[in-house]
């Protein structure tokens, strides 16, 4: 069960934030009302929510997400393989430390950017991507296994981050699509394939028995449903035009 979430208020300079998704430019004022409906969804699955300020240096930084990662034995700083995000880490390093006694941290040439990893109970799965490389993930796998915990990589090609194809559900169920659905190292889990026409629904969020899903993948909803979950909708199209997605905009731990 999760207790905590933190998240970043989204930036007015978001319109200069990286993305390849070609769905134009967000527009501030709707994000920040999506922003705000996210909050209210992590406050019903019980979460107390931590609301820190936006960044105006940082565009992209209201995905906070990729910062950092929360493990129930330690806080771990990264380092974003994107040049543009690695400041974002010394501004969530005091949000992390206020949680952790124990705060490790990724060093160059090692790169990590959290979204490129999946929890499944002590084990982590650390996909390599142009934002982590090889060096990064081994350096995560060490922190890990110094607290007794274990990580893996796991080899991708067609996203960006892991959790843009893949969601863990918990109780054994994996949300996946595209390349993953394949992945040796994931056919122990029970996957929910996830069309591909509803790909970016792929990065839904089990949060206490609840998962979040993007609004308007109804095709998603309904199989998530039939797996026996209840479903939270929240619309964060205009975070989708940054390629963010629902697991990008917290820290849940």
């Amino acid at each position: 069960m999760f207790k905590n979430a933190i998240v970043r208020k989204p930036c007015r300079a978001m319109t200069h934030g990286l993305s390849d998704a070609d769905l134009g430019l967000p527009d501030f004022e709707n994000a920040c009302a999506q922003h705000d409906d996210y909050i209210e969804a992590l406050k019903e699955c019980g979460l107390e929510v931590t609301i820190l300020e936006a960044l105006e240096d940082y565009p992209d930084s209201c995905f906070v997400e990729d910062a950092a990662l929360m493990t129930p034995q330690c806080g771990i700083l990264t380092n974003p393989g994107a040049p543009s995000r690695r400041g974002e880490v010394e501004h969530i390093e005091a949000s992390v430390r206020s949680f952790y006694d124990n705060v490790e941290q990724i060093k160059s040439p090692g790169l990590v950017e959290a979204g490129d990893i999946m929890m499944v109970g002590d084990h982590y799965y650390i996909g390599l991507s142009a934002r982590t490389n090889q060096e990064g993930a081994d350096q995560l796998i060490a922190i890990l296994k110094k607290n007794g915990m274990s990580g893996s990589v796991v080899t991708m090609s067609e996203v960006l981050h892991l959790k843009t194809g893949l969601g863990y559900l918990e109780d054994n169920n994996l949300v996946a699509c595209g390349e993953f659905l394949t992945k040796p190292e994931f056919q122990k889990y029970d996957i929910i394939e996830i069309d591909q026409s509803e790909s970016y629904s792929a990065n839904s969020v089990w949060i206490n028995g609840t998962v979040l899903v993007p609004k308007g993948y109804q095709g998603t909803v309904d199989i998530i449903k039939a797996a026996g979950y209840k479903i939270r909708e929240v619309d964060v199209s205009e975070f989708r035009k940054l390629d963010g997605g629902l697991s990008c905009l917290s820290l849940r731990f």
